[in-house]
């Protein structure tokens, strides 16, 4: 079984950045070789809206390196989907996954693909580890934060490289290219969350480097670590909702219903803000799961 996945998805290799890649880690050089990456030209401005907020994009730079990090756990089946999204994606981007002790295949998969610039370890602690993990691996900047079953947009590099921002999300749809109308109810609740500042990883998070090293990542909590690193970076200043939109699978809401998933978050949510240890919320969570 693993030998047909890895046959299925395997890729010829492709260089990461334009004109020269030394090795596995990317070093981009402009025509002077100063290695200093700079914009292309002006672009116009770009209202981004679809998230209920409006941000402004600054001239656009194509070039520059934009670090993805990818966590996973037993996500055999969604990341070489993931993977083979970022490959077809325009820009320079460098992919680092992060396994928390898988059980599958996971690793194998994510070594053998080409798109895969970095596969580490991460078994100690949970997700916001992984993610503090990939962050110190990467050399681009800013910092993408992508789940295995979410796919930015194609236009994705463009709204980084020219988000005035410090940091922020991505318009999200549920149900991937095609949605259903459970699954567009879902992005209508989600929408209306964003509108009012609320928003989660599952919305594909960013941040400039410098702003993630000021927060010292994310913090290690058994739940709404993402929550949490939102609510951080959103007091050091306005976050984004870039264009898409990016997309995530609804599997865990199909799964338990709108009505309750959205309730559970609802007092999960008020109940952290409020103060309550994550590890009485984590043991909530479970007992409505």
């Amino acid at each position: 079984m693993l030998q047909q996945r890895l046959q299925l998805h395997a890729r010829p290799a492709f260089a990461l950045c334009e004109p020269r890649c030394v090795g596995e880690r990317v070093v981009c050089q402009d025509a002077s070789g100063s290695g200093v990456t700079r914009p292309v030209g002006p672009a116009p401005t770009i209202a981004i809206d679809g998230c209920g907020t409006s941000s402004i994009l600054s001239s656009l730079d194509v070039t520059g390196l934009v670090s993805v990090i990818v966590p996973v756990l037993d996500e055999a089946l969604e990341l070489p989907r993931a993977l083979d999204a970022l490959a077809a994606l325009p820009g320079t981007w460098e992919v680092i996954v992060v396994d928390g002790g898988s059980r599958d295949d996971s690793v194998a998969l994510a070594r053998a693909h080409p798109r895969a610039d970095q596969v580490l370890s991460q078994t100690a602690g949970g997700r916001a580890l992984q993610l503090n993990a990939g962050a110190a691996a990467a050399g681009g900047d800013p910092l993408v934060f992508l789940h295995a079953d979410s796919r930015l947009p194609p236009e994705a590099h463009a709204a980084l490289s020219g988000a005035r921002a410090p940091g922020g999300n991505f318009a999200l749809r549920f149900g991937g290219l095609q949605p259903d109308r459970f699954a567009r109810l879902l992005t209508r609740f989600y929408a209306f969350q964003r509108r009012h500042g609320y928003y989660y990883g599952d919305s594909t998070l960013w941040c400039r480097r410098e702003l993630f090293e000021r927060l010292s990542g994310f913090r290690e909590l058994p739940i709404m670590d993402d929550y949490d690193f939102v609510r951080r970076m959103q007091k050091e200043g306005g976050t984004a909702c870039l264009p898409g939109p990016s997309t995530t699978s609804d599997r865990r809401w199909r799964k338990q219903g709108i009505a309750r998933t959205a309730l559970s978050w609802w007092v999960i949510r008020w109940l952290f803000v409020a103060g309550v240890a994550p590890d009485r919320l984590a043991r909530f969570y479970r007992r409505v799961r």
